[in-house]
């Protein structure tokens, strides 16, 4: 009889895409070209850094942003600043750290112009320094008395199915981390930006790994869900290390799966290939 050690055990997660298109108007004062930054009104309210934004002009004209770029629109990850200033960067791992000398070239708008912007966010990524999990599918013990009342009217109508919790070593940066053994992971500190978040909700997709095999795919056990975070406590103590502990919901269809993790077949842009149905082409299929 085998024995398992939560020492496999792993979790990662998928940014979710904004609820509504945040629409907004980009002027010719709005773009900083010297430090490749510009704000538009709702950005700091709606974006998050490492969020993958497509921005786009309302009427289909020339996005007049990113130099040599003469599209209608543009893709690219966003780091927000405290002002709520707008870098923008080619790849998640240059986006978090937000340096200026990395960051898209952006030209001065001729005019003003309406545009929309919108998160396209497709990739699961290993949350790292998590201590511990808790996953609870148990519907009567499921508490909401941290949501809001529009909230939990909605939830309690039927659509939580489970709850638990994430106990993580606080970690925000990429330049402090230790090495994670991991490509461009994610830490607790975006989980804590979604908790106050205000234009949009603090819904994330996550999967939870009971076992993860590197080598054998087949023996590879996790949970897959639908989350929202409902709340965050930080815990500093001078003689200790600070702990993060991520309380969250379920909404929607709680799936328990074993086997290789299914992955979409991307194009170089990192929009997902669609079959003729529109859903995507899994790495799986033929």
């Amino acid at each position: 009889m085998a024995i398992y050690f939560g020492q496999n055990g792993d979790v990662e997660l998928k940014r979710e895409n904004l609820n509504s298109l945040l629409q907004s108007t980009l002027d010719p004062s709005d773009v900083n070209t010297s430090k490749k930054r510009f704000s538009v009104d709702g950005a700091k309210r709606s974006i998050i850094t490492g969020d993958r934004i497509e921005i786009a002009t309302v009427d289909g004209s020339t996005l007049e942003l990113v130099s040599g770029h003469s599209h209608p629109d543009v893709t690219a990850y966003a780091y927000v600043d405290q002002m709520g200033g707008v870098r923008l960067y080619d790849t998640f791992g240059a986006s978090i750290t937000g340096e200026v000398s990395s960051a898209k070239a952006l030209v001065t708008p001729s005019s003003s112009k309406a545009i929309t912007i919108q998160t396209t966010n497709s990739r699961f990524r290993h949350l790292a320094t998590v201590k511990n999990f808790e996953l609870s599918t148990s519907r009567d013990q499921i508490d909401l008395t941290s949501l809001g009342n529009q909230f939990k009217q909605q939830y309690e109508a039927g659509l939580v199915s489970g709850q638990g919790t994430l106990d993580c070593l606080w970690e925000h940066s990429t330049t402090l981390a230790d090495n994670t053994n991991r490509t461009d992971p994610e830490f607790c500190f975006y989980l804590a930006q979604l908790a106050v978040r205000l234009e949009q909700g603090a819904d994330f997709a996550g999967r939870f790994y009971l076992y993860k095999d590197p080598n054998v795919s087949a023996n590879t056990v996790w949970y897959e869900a639908n989350c929202v975070v409902t709340n965050v406590a930080i815990n500093v103590e001078a003689s200790a290390e600070i702990n993060a502990r991520i309380d969250f919901i379920t909404n929607g269809a709680i799936t328990l799966a074993t086997g290789a993790a299914p992955s979409a077949l991307l194009q170089e842009d990192q929009y997902k290939i669609l079959q003729e149905s529109g859903s995507p082409i899994l790495l799986e299929q033929d």
